[in-house]
């Protein structure tokens, strides 16, 4: 009786574990149990705060991980200069995420700046899909925003959630 070699025989047994293995990893992927991180840019202004921190809280609570591409308020892209450059820095900022949330408040109707960034997220080789999120209670929403957004939904985690799980 020959006897093989310790490492001939743990490369046999390493080849019978592969496909358990792989066969674990896509059922945790697809029951949503391996940890992916979401990327997100979210459309806001400033002078809207409140919308934009409480969309944040929902988000954390909802135990998503997610990286947030938008422009800080902390960090602020300061002295654009033109619009051009402010422009710029935004799309930098959006480059790396793989889904836009815009606010479909009325406010968004008024500002140039939503426009400009659902036009930056079209702009990708690989465009970025646009979550309308409508806020709750809201009885006008900016029909700018969900005209051109991929998914709408109302202010509700589980919806959100989905939605950036479906889009990204």
């Amino acid at each position: 009786m020959t006897r093989r070699c310790s490492w001939v025989v743990k490369i046999e047994r390493a080849k019978l574990l592969i496909p358990v293995y792989w066969d674990l990893l896509r059922f945790l992927y697809r029951s949503g149990s391996a940890v992916r991180t979401y990327h997100l840019f979210i459309s806001h202004s400033w002078r809207y705060e409140d919308q934009y921190n409480r969309l944040k809280n929902l988000l954390d609570k909802s135990g998503l991980s997610y990286r947030d591409y938008s422009v800080p308020r902390d960090d602020p892209i300061r002295n654009p200069g033109s619009d051009r450059k402010l422009r710029d820095a935004i799309r930098n900022q959006m480059l790396h995420a793989s889904v836009v949330l815009v606010l479909a408040g009325v406010y968004a109707s008024y500002s140039d700046w939503i426009d400009v960034e659902i036009d930056l997220a079209g702009s990708f080789y690989s465009p970025k899909p646009i979550v309308a999120i409508e806020p709750r209670g809201s009885e006008r929403t900016s029909a700018r925003v969900k005209r051109r957004a991929d998914r709408i939904v109302g202010w509700s985690t589980k919806s959100i959630v989905r939605a950036i799980k479906e889009l990204a």
